[in-house]
């Protein structure tokens, strides 16, 4: 009797599998395709035409970012009694009096130190002539290469040409800082009108949500992205701002000329990650060099600021911003650099804020709260999100 049940087993594992199962599963495995499919080619689309779209994004993106950043200071006004078109204006108007203040006072001197980049550059020249002298030692060995595989390509009848790339960033940096200002005033109106609305976008968000569940889910996403980007942003300024002051005094007591000046370039280029910190490295190295006559005296100019922003991006920062807000380097570098070729300079500046909204949503969608731990990357952080699912998993789960 065993036998018969062991054979009428087997037989029944060795029988087919049916074929509208296996037609089911074929299906679904390219439907699976297709949307991945989709999915790629509608980013690629996006990222084409924000490439292309940029000059009308631009405004767009950042009166978002400071209408998010901002509207805590509304709701806090509103509180006390005073409208939000009020308190809008108020803000707008304050935002664009500094702005026009640090234009004017940065102005002169940028233009002076601009007219004097050819003289700069000859006297740098000048002072480097030892390390350039080896530099064109270097190059003629390549020249002499190139020759080389030049004549050897003649030979075969084929010709070979070494071709050095002069471009770089700052020729791009320059172009893009072109249209900074009309796009920082077409944010700011844009901001003033998204601050004096109120509330306004935020119930069209909440009453787009069918559901109970997803209505609160999305105000607690609109919330907390705003909690998150006006404490990140207010957090970094004020950072950048004690950077300022400690690269200003820094050079003054080094007695490098417009100490001033160089502490509120060094507060304005710490907001874009990594290259900041080098271009104000390299600007006030080429100053010193021009200005002293020794040059190992010259260079601790240079050091002194890259130790500054050193300290501060690796000690400062992270300890101020705190752990739920702090983001994985990595992540951090790979946005910068995505957004400096897709925008440029203010790319730079906007690739960390947009990151902090990506990481906000991600920590409030459960779908999505393991890519945030991946920016966020804290290990603690990543096991409170995973025991905040299962929280979530059973409280959801029906009785």
């Amino acid at each position: 009797m065993t036998e018969k049940q062991s054979t009428a087993g087997a037989a029944e594992g060795d029988a087919p599998p049916d074929p509208a199962v296996a037609l089911s599963e074929q299906r679904l495995s390219e439907l699976r395709k297709i949307r991945r499919l989709l999915l790629c080619t509608f980013l690629l689309a996006g990222f084409t035409a924000c490439y292309f779209a940029r000059d009308v994004l631009l405004p767009i993106v950042l009166a978002i970012l400071l209408t998010l950043t901002l509207r805590p200071v509304v709701r806090g006004f509103e509180r006390i009694g005073i409208a939000p078109a009020i308190s809008a204006v108020v803000l707008m108007l304050t935002l664009g009096l500094g702005v026009s203040v640090a234009g004017y006072f940065l102005s002169g001197p940028v233009s002076k130190m601009a007219s004097r980049a050819p003289e700069i550059g000859n006297e740098v020249q000048a002072k480097l002539a030892g390390v350039l002298d080896r530099l064109a030692s270097i190059q003629e060995v390549g020249e002499q290469v190139s020759d080389m595989a030049e004549a050897a390509g003649a030979t075969e009848g084929q010709k070979m040409e070494v071709v050095v790339d002069q471009s770089g960033l700052i020729p791009e940096a320059v172009g893009s800082a072109a249209s900074v200002g009309s796009s920082l005033v077409a944010a700011l109106v844009l901001t003033l009108f998204l601050l004096a609305s109120g509330d306004f976008y935020h119930r069209r968000i909440v009453e787009a949500s069918p559901k109970l569940h997803d209505k609160k889910r999305a105000l607690t996403i609109v919330r907390d992205v705003e909690k998150q980007i006006s404490r990140y942003l207010g957090a970094i300024t004020v950072i950048n701002a004690g950077l300022g002051l400690c690269v200003g005094t820094a050079l003054w007591i080094l007695e490098l000329p417009m100490p001033h000046v160089w502490g509120v370039l060094a507060f304005l280029l710490n907001f874009m990650p990594f290259i900041g910190a080098i271009i104000g490295t390299v600007l006030v190295g080429a100053t010193a060099l021009v200005t002293f006559d020794s040059v190992p005296y010259a260079l601790l100019a240079p050091l002194s600021y890259f130790t500054l922003t050193t300290i501060e991006g690796n000690f400062v920062t992270p300890m101020l911003v705190g752990r739920r807000l702090e983001l994985n380097i990595v992540s951090v570098f790979v946005t910068v650099a995505f957004w400096i070729w897709l925008w440029g300079v203010p790319g730079a500046v906007l690739a960390v804020p947009f990151l902090v909204v990506v990481k906000a949503i991600c920590d409030n969608v459960p779908s999505l709260r393991a890519f945030g731990g991946f920016l966020s990357g804290d290990p603690r952080l990543k096991a409170e999100d995973r025991a905040a699912d299962r929280e979530e998993r059973h409280a959801t789960r029906p009785a």
